[in-house]
């Protein structure tokens, strides 16, 4: 005999429902450590946006944003035209963004390519003292207070980086803070496969 029912529900059949949690447990832990085994860099997440054109959107300037004395432009639709561009979504509130800034501003010396920020979900006067004080390698800054344009470009956390053809179209993408060693063996492949004639 198995007992009574409880709330008419066969006291056998509320011990299965009391091992689900458990059972769901065991299963997201072997997903996880499949993934983990296979060793897959998590800065490499596929994006829908590859090989699509970027996001058609204008973003008003960072104001009072200034580089070599000129004010910069925020981004819209004309903005990636005939030129590489590199979109770096970034946040005074971030740490990884602090970490990255530097290379960043290595990054911003080199010139077959531009700079873009992305600032997401940041106040004006917090991304203003953030770039004063680690200094400011944006060609142009779009202001993203709302998060609706991180949507459109299909972010999904801060710092994130974007390649954006001549042509406008997404040709890669990279979560997370850079590194020196991402810089030199995924991003630097990609922009001088991007300048080849």
């Amino acid at each position: 005999m198995s007992g009574p029912d409880i709330n008419g529900i066969p006291r056998k059949r509320l011990s299965l429902f009391a091992f689900l949690p458990l059972v769901l447990f065991v299963v997201l832990a072997g997903i996880f450590a499949f993934q983990l085994a296979l060793g897959r860099d998590e800065s490499v997440i596929p994006s829908a946006l590859i090989g699509k054109p970027a996001p058609n959107l204008t973003l008003p300037a960072l104001a009072g944003l200034t580089k070599n004395g000129v004010a910069v432009p925020g981004i819209d639709p004309t903005s990636f035209k005939d030129q590489l561009t590199l979109v770096n979504v970034f946040g005074s509130w971030c740490v990884p963004c602090r970490a990255e800034h530097p290379l960043l501003m290595q990054l911003a010396k080199d010139k077959r390519f531009r700079l873009a920020g992305l600032n997401y979900k940041d106040k004006d006067d917090n991304a203003l003292k953030f770039l004063g004080e680690l200094g400011n390698p944006f060609d142009l800054v779009g202001v993203d207070a709302s998060g609706r344009a991180g949507i459109e470009w299909g972010v999904y956390g801060v710092p994130e980086t974007f390649l954006v053809g001549r042509d406008g179209t997404i040709l890669y993408k990279h979560v997370g803070p850079f590194s020196e060693a991402s810089i030199r063996d995924d991003l630097m492949p990609v922009i001088e496969k991007a300048l080849k004639p």
